[in-house]
């Protein structure tokens, strides 16, 4: 059987970003896991959480990487293992992703490199073109594709007849076919978090959601049904959505409850509520069960399923902060994007929401290509018209062309996206880059772009706090007590971490997790 090193990469921000959350790495883990069942000895290299609150300027100061120095995660690689994995899921790391993966190169110029993730799988072809350090490419979902490589490299057999990866031919490349999705996903074992420096989060209380005690990744479901055209999911998931059982996700928090200590639970899940019955059989067996733990719901959902029952049981079952995703208050953008939301229904369900007790928060994106100024006014209003609803939080992202997207190969054929370079792959950090803007929008030029974003934020926040006025006094009183109960109050401590723990003195680095 072989040994398997799953690197993990330092987390790269933009400097003045309000986002940047340092979550334990739940995609390794699950590899890991399915390596393991197999019988290889998997080992993870946590760049992230090895050093969470090292701060180091990369690419003149454009954006900041968080955890161990590439040079330091490749020291933290064994000799003796014969496969390496390197996971790349966001664009905008991959210039420094490239670089640490050449001095694994250069470190261990005898070991095979894959690498994977949802970057990789939109840029495999690039990825090796432009990369002879990486032998091969994972496409899509990883777990069975991982165990079949390291089963052909302890075999010495050939890659050609494993499906689901790009691989390299005699000047060129080849794809061996498509993988099918794994559908059910209670045959996945739980993530492999005894390789993870797993206290290093639990105890400074770091995760995705809003930091409420001791905080756990979970995954109930895999996949988004739906299309939108800035989303770059139907290449890496399809358009499938799949869940598992919910007894079998309670008996993973219940198991993390007693290991671990855990008492809240964020939900990674890319669209996790999609079935009225899945949520509520799910939230009623919480109750059935009797067992007490709050969760969050951080990356954004979606309204259809989530009605005033559905918010009642939500509350009672545990659930504190939830996020919606409309994207736009125009309901021209809305059908251009694909974005399947009506939005009177949305705001519904939020009302629904926020009389319930939940901690809501609302996702935008400004800046679609043919986006005008009249839209972008019809998205400041609907957030006008949220902060007086009683809606707590909401982010503003600037649209960035993220590859795989449909949006993002129409920018390729029109030749707004000329060539993917390190420019255009940082220049991605500007969604979340209060100092920086870029525009694809023929009507709208960067600086008129980051005014609406500025606007959104001042309108929403000033109609919130000027209906509820005690809402501020809380936002100084947790900000003191360093104590989180909206995204807001997460984002600006975060943001004065990092500024706090830049350029300090680098932590001596621990030796990688291995498989017992």
């Amino acid at each position: 059987m072989a040994i398997v090193t799953l690197l993990r990469p330092p987390l790269l921000v933009p400097t003045w970003s309000d986002s940047g959350p340092l979550t334990p790495p739940i995609g390794p883990a699950y590899l890991a896991a399915s390596l393991r069942q197999a019988g290889h000895t998997p080992r993870i290299v946590d760049g992230l959480g090895e050093n969470p609150f090292q701060v180091t300027p990369l690419f003149d100061n454009k954006v900041m990487a968080i955890g161990l120095r590439s040079e330091e995660i490749v020291d933290l690689i064994q000799p003796v293992t014969e496969l390496i994995g390197v996971s790349c899921m966001f664009s905008q790391d991959w210039p420094e992703i490239r670089r640490m993966i050449r001095m694994v190169r250069q470190r261990f110029p005898h070991i095979p490199i894959t690498a994977g993730g949802e970057h990789i799988t939109a840029t495999a072809a690039f990825t090796l073109d432009s990369t002879p350090e990486v032998d091969v490419c994972v496409i899509g979902e990883g777990e069975e594709t991982i165990v079949d490589l390291a089963n052909a490299v302890a075999n010495k057999t050939p890659l050609d007849g494993i499906p689901g990866l790009l691989i390299r031919t005699e000047g060129a490349h080849k794809s061996t076919g498509s993988r099918t999705r794994i559908r059910n996903l209670d045959d996945i074992p739980w993530p492999a978090w005894d390789l993870v420096p797993l206290d290093k989060y639990l105890d400074h209380g770091l995760g995705y959601g809003v930091d409420l005690g001791r905080s756990m990744p979970i995954l109930a479901t895999r996949g988004c049904p739906y299309q939108c055209t800035f989303c770059s999911n139907p290449e890496m998931w399809t358009t499938r959505w799949y869940a598992r059982d919910p007894d079998d996700v309670l008996n993973e928090i219940q198991s993390y409850q007693e290991r671990y200590g855990a008492t809240n639970f964020d939900f990674y899940d890319l669209t996790a509520i999609v079935k009225r019955s899945w949520i509520i059989d799910f939230t009623r067996k919480i109750l059935e069960r009797k067992l007490k733990f709050t969760w969050q719901l951080p990356s954004g959902t979606r309204s259809e399923a989530i009605d005033e029952e559905v918010c009642h049981l939500l509350y009672e079952s545990g659930c504190r902060n939830m996020s919606y995703a409309p994207e736009s208050g125009s309901p021209e953008v809305l059908k251009r994007i694909k974005k399947v939301v009506k939005l009177d229904r949305l705001e519904a369900s939020v009302l629904g929401a926020v009389r319930n007790g939940l901690n809501v928060k609302l996702n935008i994106i400004m800046g679609f290509p043919d986006e005008s100024r009249k839209e972008l006014g019809q998205t400041v209003r609907f957030l006008a018209r949220m902060g007086f609803a009683g809606v707590h939080d909401m982010s503003i992202s600037l649209f960035s062309p993220y590859p795989g997207s449909e949006l993002y190969h129409q920018l390729r054929k029109t030749g707004k996206i000329p060539e993917l370079s390190d420019d255009y792959f940082l220049g991605l950090c500007a969604y979340k880059d209060f100092s920086s803007s870029i525009s694809y929008s023929d009507g709208v030029t960067p600086r008129i772009l980051n005014t609406y974003r500025v606007l959104g934020f001042l309108t929403f926040y000033g109609v919130q706090y000027t209906a509820r006025p005690w809402r501020v006094v809380r936002l100084f009183s947790n900000l003191v007590q360093s104590k989180q109960e909206s995204r807001l109050d997460k984002s600006l401590q975060d943001l004065a971490r990092r500024m706090r723990n830049r350029q300090q003195p680098v932590a001596p680095a621990k030796r990688a997790r291995v498989a017992g």
